[in-house]
């Protein structure tokens, strides 16, 4: 199942959302200040492009203050605006039966979008 929703995923839109991720996560990693910002970026791209049968942990050390002040300035700067891009979609998904696996998919992908810092993605 979870291969079939993650093709079904990359065919409508998932491949192009991944691919913004990666383009973004290039453009962050020019600078030395980005790279760390950068590398979520890649990870959110391979969360992108197959979603079925993975989910999201708090890494260990995920209260480390530089953590939190990466995550406050991700925020700031695109978190507000992926997360709630994610929210529109999982609303506008879990209107249909059809849709409703669809949905928790972007739910997973808000948190991670929303704060990436101390997260960590493991197969189910």
């Amino acid at each position: 199942m979870n291969f079939l929703g993650n093709i079904i995923w990359l065919i409508f839109g998932g491949f192009l959302a991944a691919l913004g991720y990666f383009i973004g996560g290039l453009v962050l990693c020019v600078t030395i200040v980005g790279i760390p910002f950068g590398i979520q970026c890649f990870k959110l791209a391979g969360l992108m492009l197959f979603p079925f049968g993975k989910r999201v942990v708090n890494t260990a050390g995920a209260s480390g203050c530089f953590n939190l002040f990466a995550n406050i300035i991700w925020i700031f700067c695109g978190g507000i605006y992926t997360a709630l891009n994610h929210l529109f979609w999982a609303v506008l998904l879990s209107i249909t039966i059809v849709g409703i696996p669809f949905a928790k998919q972007h739910l997973k992908l808000l948190e991670i979008s929303l704060i990436p810092f101390g997260k960590k993605v493991i197969e189910n």
